[in-house]
Formats: C-alpha cells, sequence, structure tokens
C-alpha cells in the first residue's frame, strides 16, 4: 500500500547511554510502554491513572452516584478507596458496588439511601507490585436547588425619570443558579442601556418611563444541575408623571410613600453600583474576569472603560450588557491593574476604579514526566508549578510522604527534583508531586520504571511497500529496548550503512527517502542494537509509476438531440490494474441505455437538457487515483455558429525520455488549437535546486513538432514546461514535467569580468564576476586564483579559494603589470584552461612635478599656460592628466582679511598646454601644475607669476541725485566696483524730458576721475532730466549707470536706472499743494461744507426734538460719538467705510487745509435718507419718530436745538 505516516521530528541516531525512549509508528509518547501483545506478555509496569472524576464533583441527588477510577499497568493494579482521609470499606457498605477490572465505584441511591450520606473527600489508590498511583481529592456534594424565603412586595411607585433597582436575591444553591427576569407570559423583560440586569440579578433602572409601568417583574433562578426554575413573587411598578401626582396622588400621599425622592428633572449620572469611587476585585488566573459599573441618570448615561498605564487585551476583551460590564477570558497576572468605568451624559461624567489583583491557583511549568531506565542508568524527576502565592512542592512514593517512605540509595531529593543515580530494578515505583497553595492544588503520578530489555524490532518481518515514484517513501521499524538501541538502515545483502545526506533517519526508527526514484527498488534492512542484544529486520520496497491522464475529456457543447463522446485516455504503471469510473456532477451516471462506456470513451446518445453537467473521468489503483472533468452544456439547435478563435490551449501529458547526462527528450500533446493553427512551441526549463520558481527560456520548435531533444547541464534538477503560440498570442503554459537531476561534471566555464586593480601601493586585488548554481555543474565550486608580474620570469602563483568574488596578493611592487588567471573548479573537476587578463597592482602618488612652466597671457582675461611632461615611470600610476592651481595676488590688508581662494582646472591625458579663462583684467596672478594618477596628485611645479592688462571698468557702483532746487541738481556716485585699471575720466550725458515726453538735446560733459560729486547750474525750471554716466580707463569705456530726477524743490525724483518713457511720463508728479489755486479751491470747498452744516442745524431745529440716541442704539456702531455736554463737540453719525468722526479736541492741519475724511457730513443719517421723511409742517417723522424722552443721565440729546457754533468747534 502506498505509505501514509505523520512525518515525525528528524534527528540523528546514535549510541550512547539514554533514558530508554519506547519507538513506534504512528508514534507513541516517549514516555509510554507501548501495550503491544507481544510485550505485554513479560513486560512490566507500574500502575498509570488513565481516567477519574473532577475534583469539584457536584452530583444530581436523584440519580446514583459514579465516582471514576480506571488505571492501566502490568500486571493489571488493584484499586482502594479513602474517604474523608481514612479507608473506605465497600464490602461493608451493600449500596456501594465497584466495577470489575476498575476502581470505579457506584452507589445505588435511587433504590434507597440519601446522596447527602455520601458527601465527602474521596481518593483512589490504583496499586501492583511495581509501586502505586493516586487520584485526586475528589469533593462529592450533592447540587441544592432550595425555594425563594416568602415575603411580601409592595408596590412601588415614582416619579417618571427617577432611577430604580429591583432586588432578585436568589437563594443559595450548588452550583449558582442562572437568573434572568421575565413577565407571567414567560418573555424576557426587554433590556437596554436604560435597563438591565447586573451581575447579581438585580434588575437596575437609569431612569423609568411611563412604559414601565407593570404588574409582573419576576425574577427567576434556573438550577441547571437539577433542571428546576424557580420564581421571585412579582414585582408591581407604577411611573407617574409630575402633573399626574399634582392632580391625582400628591394630596393622599406623603412624600415617604414614593420610591426614592430624586428630581425628574435632567441630572448628571451617579453609580448604582458599585458604590463609592474606588472598590478592589480579585480573580483566579485562566478565569474570567468580570467587571460591572451601572449608573444612573437622566439622559441614560453611556459607560466607558479604560485600563490606567495600560491597554486592554484585544483579543480577549468583550462587552457585555450593553458595555456595562468588561469581561477579559483567560485572565493573568498581567491583567493585574487599575481598570476605570466612566459613566457620562450631558450634563456631566462621573468615573469609579475598581483594584484587580490576579492570583493564580498552582499550574505546571514542567510536570513529571513517566522515566523508564534500564539497570544503571542514571535520570531525574522534575516537579515544576507556578502560582501567587508561590506554591508549596512535596514527594509522594507511592501514596506515601517521602519523607516517610523507605530509604533508596539511588535517590536524592533536591526541592522540586529528583535525582536518580545507578538505578536498579528494586527502584522501580510511582512518585507523585503535590503543588498547593491557598488557591487549590495539582497532582501528577510519575513512575520510575526499571527495565533491561535487549531489542525487539515491532514491524512485521519482511513487509513489502509500494510507492509512487517521486513521492516520499517511509519504511517503519518500530523497536523497542532498554538501554535505548540505536539504529541502523541497510540495503541489499552487502551494502553499507545508509547515510543522511540522501535518507533521512527519524528517532522513531523510520527510514524516510524523500523523493523515492525507481533506482530505491529493493530490500532494506533495519538492525537496532543496545548492550543486551541485536535485533533486524527485512523490509521490502517497490517503486511505482504514477498513474495520468494522457487525454483528458474536453469541454463540449452540444445541440439537445446529438452525440456527445468524452475520451480518457489513462497511462499507469504495468503492475498496477487501474479502475476507470465515470461520474456525473460527482454522483454515478444515470441508469440509462443512452450512456455507454467502453476503455476509453463515454458516449451520451440523444442529448437532452438533463444530461447538461460535469463528468468526471476518475482512474483509481491501490496506490493513488487521478481524475479529469470536462462540462456538458446542452443547447437548442441552432444554425452552425461561426468558428470562435482564440489562443491555443496548453499542451500536456509532458513525458521525459532518453534521460542522458547533458541530454533528455520532451515529447507532449498538444491542446486545441482554438482554430488558428499552431506556429511553435517554446519550451521553458526551471531549476528547482538553485532558483526554485523562476522559470528560463530553454529552446522553440516548430507547431507541427511535439518532440525535443533538449541540452542540459550538470547538477540541474530540471522540470520543463511547453507553451504554444498561434497567430492569436500565447496559451498558458503546460503542467510542469516530472523532475530530472542531471549529474555533477567539472564547470564548462570560467568567471568572467576579471580585473587586477591594487587598493593600496603594494597590493593587487582580483576580482571576478563569480558563477551562478546553474553554471557551477556540481557541489564544491572554488576558484583558482593565479597571477605573475608580466615582465618577469616568474612562475604562477595560485591559490585555492571559495565561492568568493574578490582576492587580495600583498607584498606586490607599486603599479607593476600582472598577468592574471581565475579558473573555476567544483567536486567533480576544473573547468578549462581560463584567458590571461592584464592587471597593475595598486598605484601611489606621482613623484616628480611638470617643469619648464611657463605663461602667456592673450588677453585681459586669458591666458595660456605651456608645461613639459613628466617621466611615464615617476607617475607610478595611470596617468589621469594634469591639474593647473592659479590664484590672484593679494594686497597684505587683503590676504589678512580672508583666505586665498585658488582655482582648479584639470587637463585630461597627456595634454601639455591648456587655456586659464575667466581671469580678471589689471591682476597679478600665480599658478603652478601637478600631474594627477588613479590614487592622486604629485608634488607641484615652482609658482610662475603673471599680470594680465587693464580692461575696460564695470558701472560706477551707485548714482543719486541730491539737494535738488529749481534751476540746478547735484550727482554723487561711487566708483566702479572693478575699475579693471586706472580710471582716466568719468563722461556724463543727460537731455530733458519735456511735457510730451520727448527727450531734449543731449549735453556731453568730461569730469575727472578724482571727483564723486558734481552739481549741474542753470537748468530749466520743474524740468525732468535723464543722466547717463560712466566711467573709462586706456582701454576703453565702461557700462554705463542712468538717472532721472526733477528741478521742483521739496522732491527728489529719482527713477530706477533704465526706465523708460511711458514710466517717465507716470512718475511726473507736481506737489499741488503749494500751488495757489489749489488752495483757494480748498477754502470755498470748506466754506460751502459750514453753510450746508448750519442750514442742516436750522431745519432740524425747526422740526423739534428727535431721539438721536435711539439711532445710535439702532445702528450699534462702535466709531459713533455722541455729542457731548461738558465739551461741546458734535457727534456725528458717519458712513463706517468712507468717514471718521471727528474726536474730541481735534484741529485743522497746520496748512489751513481740511481734507475730505475729516469733513464730510451725510444728511441721510439725519432722516433725508429712504428711511425718513419730513412733515407738511417741516417737523420729522420717519425711524425718529417713536419715544421722544430719554434719561437725561444719557447726555445724548438737549432740550435745545444744537446751537451752529459747536458744529464749528468740530473744524476749529
Amino acid at each position: 500500500m502506498q505509505l501514509k505516516r505523520m512525518m515525525p521530528k528528524k534527528k540523528h541516531l546514535s549510541a550512547g547511554r539514554a533514558p530508554l525512549i519506547l519507538f513506534l509508528c504512528p508514534m507513541i509518547s516517549a514516555l509510554e510502554v507501548p501495550l503491544d501483545p507481544k510485550l505485554l506478555e513479560d513486560l512490566v509496569q507500574p500502575p498509570t491513572i488513565t481516567q477519574q472524576s473532577p475534583k469539584d464533583y457536584i452530583i444530581d441527588p436523584r440519580e446514583n452516584i459514579v465516582i471514576q477510577c480506571e488505571a492501566k499497568g502490568k500486571p493489571p493494579p488493584s484499586f482502594s478507596w479513602t474517604r474523608n482521609g481514612t479507608h473506605f470499606d465497600i464490602d461493608k457498605d451493600p449500596l456501594v458496588t465497584m466495577k470489575s477490572g476498575s476502581g470505579t465505584l457506584t452507589v445505588n441511591i435511587m433504590s434507597e439511601g440519601k446522596a447527602e450520606t455520601y458527601e465527602g473527600v474521596y481518593q483512589c489508590t490504583a496499586r501492583n507490585e511495581r509501586g502505586a498511583a493516586i487520584s485526586n481529592n475528589i469533593v462529592i456534594r450533592p447540587s441544592r436547588s432550595p425555594l425563594w424565603t416568602k415575603e411580601k412586595l409592595e408596590r412601588i411607585t415614582l416619579r417618571n425619570g427617577q432611577s430604580l433597582v429591583l432586588p432578585c436575591r436568589p437563594p443559595v444553591g450548588l452550583p449558582p443558579p442562572i437568573i434572568f427576569w421575565m413577565d407571567n407570559s414567560f418573555q424576557r423583560l426587554p433590556q437596554s442601556e436604560r435597563v438591565s440586569q447586573g451581575l447579581n440579578g438585580d434588575l437596575y433602572f437609569s431612569n423609568v418611563l411611563p412604559e414601565d409601568t407593570r404588574e409582573d417583574y419576576i425574577c427567576y433562578a434556573r438550577f441547571n444541575h437539577t433542571q428546576t426554575i424557580q420564581q421571585k413573587q412579582p414585582i408591581s411598578v407604577k411611573v407617574i408623571s409630575v402633573d399626574e401626582m399634582n392632580d391625582t396622588i400628591a394630596a393622599n400621599l406623603s412624600d415617604t410613600e414614593f420610591y426614592g425622592a430624586k428630581s425628574h428633572r435632567e441630572r448628571p449620572p451617579t453609580f448604582l453600583t458599585p458604590e463609592g469611587n474606588a472598590s478592589r476585585k480579585e480573580e483566579l488566573r485562566g478565569n474570567v474576569l468580570s467587571l460591572e459599573c451601572i449608573a444612573e441618570g437622566l439622559p441614560t448615561p453611556i459607560i466607558y472603560w479604560i485600563k490606567e498605564d495600560g491597554t486592554l487585551p484585544i483579543n480577549r476583551t468583550f462587552y457585555r450588557n450593553f458595555k456595562k460590564t468588561l469581561q477579559i477570558v483567560q485572565v493573568t497576572e498581567a491583567d493585574s491593574g487599575n481598570y476605570q468605568c466612566i459613566a457620562k451624559n450631558a450634563l456631566g461624567a462621573i468615573q469609579h476604579v475598581i483594584s484587580v489583583t490576579v492570583k493564580a491557583a498552582p499550574y505546571w511549568i514542567i510536570a513529571p514526566q513517566n522515566l523508564v531506565l534500564s539497570p544503571g542508568e542514571d535520570g531525574t524527576l522534575i516537579c515544576r508549578a507556578n502560582g501567587n502565592p508561590k506554591p508549596r512542592i512535596s514527594w509522594l512514593l507511592n501514596g506515601i510522604p517521602i519523607e516517610i517512605a523507605p530509604d533508596d540509595p539511588s535517590r536524592k531529593i533536591d526541592g522540586d527534583t529528583i535525582i536518580f543515580s545507578n538505578v536498579q530494578e528494586r527502584s522501580s515505583a510511582v512518585y507523585q508531586c503535590n503543588a498547593s497553595n491557598e488557591y487549590g492544588y495539582l497532582l501528577a503520578n510519575a513512575f520510575v520504571n526499571v527495565l533491561a530489555e535487549p531489542p525487539r524490532i515491532l514491524t512485521t518481518a519482511d513487509t513489502l511497500y509500494q510507492v509512487i515514484a517521486n513521492r516520499p517513501a517511509l519504511l517503519d521499524c518500530a523497536f523497542f529496548g532498554s538501554p535505548l538501541p540505536t539504529i541502523e538502515w541497510f540495503k541489499g545483502a552487502k551494502g553499507s550503512a545508509l547515510r543522511e545526506d540522501i535518507y533521512v533517519l527519524h528517532e522513531n526508527g523510520t527510514l524516510e527517502i524523500p523523493v523515492a526514484q525507481k533506482d530505491s527498488t529493493g530490500t532494506y534492512t533495519c538492525v537496532a542494537r543496545n548492550k543486551l542484544g541485536m535485533a533486524k529486520n527485512d523490509i521490502h520496497l517497490e517503486i511505482k509509476d504514477p498513474t495520468r491522464i494522457i487525454k483528458q475529456p474536453e469541454y463540449a457543447v452540444v445541440q439537445r438531440g446529438s452525440t456527445v463522446s468524452f475520451e480518457c485516455i489513462v497511462k499507469h504503471d504495468h503492475t498496477l490494474i487501474p479502475t476507470v469510473t465515470w461520474l456525473k456532477d460527482h454522483g454515478e451516471l444515470p441508469s440509462d441505455g443512452r450512456f455507454t462506456v467502453d476503455k476509453d470513451h463515454l458516449v451520451v446518445a440523444d442529448v437532452s437538457d438533463d444530461d447538461g453537467g460535469t463528468y468526471t473521468c476518475a482512474a483509481n489503483t491501490t496506490l493513488d487515483n487521478v481524475s479529469a472533468s470536462a462540462v456538458l452544456s446542452v443547447v437548442a439547435p441552432t444554425p452552425t455558429p461561426a468558428p470562435i478563435y482564440d489562443v491555443p490551449n496548453p499542451p500536456f501529458d509532458l513525458e521525459l525520455t532518453d534521460q542522458l547526462d547533458r541530454s533528455v527528450q520532451l515529447s507532449w500533446t498538444p491542446g486545441d488549437d482554438n482554430n488558428s493553427p499552431i506556429t511553435k512551441f517554446i519550451i521553458e526549463y526551471e531549476d528547482a535546486m538553485h532558483e526554485p520558481g523562476l522559470w528560463h527560456h530553454q529552446t522553440e520548435v516548430p507547431g507541427a513538432q511535439t518532440t525535443a531533444q533538449l541540452k542540459l547541464s550538470p547538477y540541474v534538477n530540471y522540470s520543463f514546461r511547453v507553451t504554444a503560440v498561434n497567430s492569436l498570442g500565447r496559451s498558458l503554459p503546460s503542467e510542469a514535467s516530472e523532475q530530472y537531476l542531471t549529474k555533477a561534471a567539472e564547470p564548462d566555464k570560467n568567471p568572467t569580468a576579471v580585473e587586477g586593480l591594487g587598493s593600496e601601493p603594494d597590493n593587487l586585488v582580483i576580482t571576478w564576476q563569480p558563477l551562478n548554481g546553474f553554471e557551477s555543474n556540481g557541489p564544491g565550486l572554488q576558484y583558482k586564483v593565479s597571477w605573475r608580474q608580466k615582465d618577469g620570469d616568474d612562475e604562477w602563483t595560485s591559490m585555492v579559494v571559495a565561492d568568493v568574488s574578490k582576492y587580495i596578493v600583498s607584498g606586490t611592487p607599486t603599479f607593476v603589470p600582472y598577468l592574471i588567471k581565475v579558473q573555476a573548479l567544483n567536486d567533480a573537476g576544473f573547468a578549462p584552461e581560463p584567458a590571461v587578463v592584464l592587471g597593475h597592482s595598486g598605484e601611489d602618488l606621482p613623484m616628480v612635478a611638470p617643469g619648464n612652466v611657463h605663461v602667456n597671457v592673450v588677453n585681459s582675461t586669458l591666458a595660456e599656460v605651456h608645461w613639459d611632461p613628466v617621466p611615464l615611470k615617476s607617475i607610478r600610476g595611470h596617468l589621469q592628466g594634469y591639474r593647473i592651481y592659479y590664484w590672484k595676488a593679494q594686497s597684505s590688508s587683503a590676504r589678512n582679511r580672508r583666505h586665498i581662494e585658488k582655482k582648479i582646472l584639470t587637463f585630461q591625458g597627456s595634454k601639455t598646454h591648456g587655456m586659464l579663462p575667466g581671469l580678471e583684467p589689471f591682476s597679478h596672478y600665480t599658478l603652478n601644475v601637478r600631474v594627477v594618477n588613479g590614487k592622486g596628485e604629485g608634488p607641484a611645479s615652482p609658482d610662475r607669476v603673471f599680470s594680465t592688462p587693464e580692461g575696460v571698468p564695470s558701472a560706477p557702483s551707485s548714482l543719486k541725485i541730491v539737494n535738488p532746487t529749481l534751476d540746478s541738481l547735484t550727482l554723487e556716485w561711487e566708483p566702479p566696483s572693478h575699475p579693471n585699471g586706472i580710471l582716466t575720466e568719468y563722461t556724463l550725458k543727460y537731455q530733458p524730458i519735456n511735457s510730451t515726453h520727448e527727450l531734449g538735446p543731449l549735453v556731453d560733459l568730461k569730469i575727472p576721475a578724482n571727483k564723486t560729486r558734481w552739481t549741474l547750474k542753470n537748468l530749466n525750471f520743474s524740468t525732468r532730466y535723464k543722466f547717463y554716466f560712466y566711467a573709462q580707463t586706456a582701454a576703453g569705456s565702461g557700462s554705463e549707470i542712468t538717472e532721472e530726477a526733477i528741478t521742483t524743490v521739496g522732491e527728489a525724483g529719482i527713477l530706477p536706472p533704465d526706465v523708460g518713457a511711458g514710466k517717465a511720463m507716470a512718475s511726473r508728479q507736481v506737489d499741488i499743494a503749494t500751488q495757489g489755486w489749489f488752495i483757494g479751491l480748498m477754502c470755498a470747498v470748506a466754506l460751502l461744507i459750514l453753510i450746508l452744516l448750519i442750514v442742516c442745524f436750522i431745519r432740524r431745529n425747526k422740526g423739534g426734538k428727535y431721539p438721536v440716541k435711539e439711532k445710535e442704539d439702532a445702528h450699534a456702531d462702535p466709531e459713533i460719538q455722541p455729542m457731548k455736554e461738558d465739551d461741546g463737540t458734535f457727534g456725528e453719525y458717519s458712513d463706517a467705510e468712507d468717514h471718521k468722526p471727528l474726536k474730541k479736541g481735534s484741529r485743522t492741519p497746520s496748512d489751513r487745509t481740511v481734507k475730505k475724511e475729516d469733513s464730510d457730513d451725510s444728511l441721510v443719517d439725519y432722516g433725508e435718507g429712504v428711511n425718513g421723511q419730513f412733515n407738511e409742517d417741516g417737523s420729522f417723522i420717519g425711524q425718529y419718530s417713536g419715544k421722544k424722552e430719554k434719561e437725561p443721565a444719557e447726555g445724548n440729546e438737549s432740550s435745545e436745538a444744537p446751537s451752529p457754533v459747536n458744529a464749528m468747534n468740530s473744524f476749529v
């Protein structure tokens, strides 16, 4: 049969003394003696408890009591019981019986007797000649479901919005009951954020509503153990509004007759439970931590939870009861801390802190394990537990405290560990470890069984395994022995021990062949040895070819009434007989004569609509099975449709034949071409050993060809796939072929990109592009690096290095040519002789400076430098070029102020001259030349000094016009920042600009070079002039600077340089404030405004009084200043955007002109706009016709008409 086993842990098997481990397949626990019949005939084992009742055993008093205790061992153990610490004599109690061959007790209380009689603590002991195992202490308690105590419940009446708590107080039962609230119709009462049940069973109302009025609030307690339900007396609740109470109840009831005394008005939250600002909660590790906060308030509060100084565990935190209950499952010590619940509504928030402490009953860290030893061996029993508080560890031997047990010289107790040394058969016993604290205990049995057994192989001899090729083969060798046997596997009669580089040896004795091939067929021998003997067993392995469907059924669309045929050709191992079954929609074919099955075909005649579906061809052998499906679609008869053109279907049935070291033949079956002929096939390969998952192009063949002879490389685990191509594109790739691992061979090629360059003057760094895994041709890829000086008679020096890409040769002369070659090799041999490459050892700085350096000055900004080349030997490296350093000479004061700035020009190669551009005219320069190689620069040549001739100067640094008068302008300037020579003179040209923006005649004026100020006199009055100014040296005129100015007092009139005529016109301004006609016009405007104000006040006085204060209040303008009686200023009502009120003490400007923003006034503000009008007698009506009197303290109106003199004061 095919080998189907769980993969055990891989491990090397070695000889040596070790605790006996029993190996079976399937795996048996390493610390259990196998219950194999062949072993149990003469193999003894101490007792082991296999089943027992729970520690806290709550029983149903209406049924018989069954206390379980099952154990195994050899010889079979006998059983005894203790009750409440003393021997329980079963024979003396006629109601108690013990199950045959077991320790399980049955107490028959259904016929007579009471369960309460048998309450107590029971413990079972299983004993044989090798020791005694004991059970836990089993506490027997009958369940209880008491009735509610009778009580008289008064009706609860309370106001709408008050809080309410309906107490449940269920009877104490065993185990505690489950609480829920229902009505008389046994319908659960609806709960919400406002109404909910607490953990104690009480029903909490954050605030009551009229719909909460009912007569049947009933608390139920369900006792699951006895399947009974008890109910409390119904509670009646009436909720009334305050208005209803005032009308109907307030006269007859006192306040004390109502539930609570809180107002129905909205109020912030307060907690109903728990009480106070803080509380404490203790929980045991592993339990569910439940924290509860229920608050009252109006509106209904919402509850939030946070953990102080921490976060709530995401996957273990749950919210119940509308977030009023926080639950954390599987609580641990890390969950200890302060938890804060916050109740919040629109009127406020309140919080409560619950301090949680997590304690822990004992729990195992390392539980003691059974120990099987051979005589003379050593071992340990470890019993390690933790808890909070820390548990106490105590040991028992065969159920007796170890302190009073017989001494054993091979045993030493060290706290939670018992150490055994040089054990003998008399050391066999059962040890009990008890770990206990105030929250509970743990009890574990672990036996020490001392056995001396020669090896035995438990797997049936001459077992035959049949495995499909390219699948794992697992050959069993289950064994037993004490001491621990070592396992070896051999193939064939004279074969050597199988190595783990090809095979996998598991610690249970199983031999695994990861990928079984045809040559894996044969006889394998398993040998088990220990110091007491040896055993062996032969296993036979046959490798079978896999079953494949080489022609699969294809999707078909047929018309009703026609015939369809599905083909299924199966290829299989000749020794296996396949069974081919056809299925429809994964079920059997219909029992219909229209369905015909022969060797390779399924034919369906007279197809109907019901025949549509999925048809599956399933081929089964005793070792494997394969299947392929196709869909049949049935359509109505239609005219012959146009053919559908598409890319081909992928090829299938890939097969490898003629497998040689460097070639293989690949064959395949083409898929449907979908009405477009296949033009070619593309073959790709995958190297599963070096680049798994990456497909590479192998070759292409014409579309009529279905086989290809493929060239292969050594030591590659090939898989192939084929893609078909037609005029519409590529098909999907085929399924991968079977894998083919070629044999290793020497490398076919050597590394590429070999170079030799030195990183230091005394070394040679040889680098290369290493071969990839595909090119290595075998394991153990290395490189042979060889080198020698080119100009010498030295022999080649060679070094073999690992699979790296660099080797450094030290102690070489500086910059010497070397011949280099790098050859690949592996475990199979060397690659062909490599090509020789020329390299150089490391470079050093050049030793000689260029000589005969001289300079030819071409012009004021350009110079040409010449030098002689340095000897090649003195360069000591690859010539990179020559580098010129040059700098301008500084005066002594300038050198003290800043560092000399040197400029650098590099000329590549072996050039011996170069140009220096960008020099400054009329300057002194210094330069030197240095040769440059790959390492750096050589020494500098002696400095050479040269000077540049004069050049034209730059423009003057600045030009400004100062002290303009009616007929003169003074010009001031700063010399050019770059004179580029000796200044000989300045040239000033200027011309007027008339009112039509035309330029007048140009005046040319020469000014000595030592001047920086010049005054032009006898200029035209109030005229704009444009100036052009530049400096001159012996080399010519420099750049000019321009400026404009006006001959008018009070304005400099300077414009930026190069301003055009348009801008000159835009900037022409005359200070009209000094013109006589303008002053007269302003006086006339002021007089007109004064007359208008006088007329306004006269008409206002004629219309009677009106409340200015009301208009002020209506406008609410912060800028409005009312008239003050104490200083007589007039409070204007002005437009906030265009006018500002005249402030207290305001005066006209010193030139006696009145500005527009200080003098405008609007009559609309006084009622002459759209919102006001005058009546027939001239009195004012409209928006000021309301209240006519104001308190005199306002100070905003007067009993007399305002005097025009006051208005004048605001302008004086």
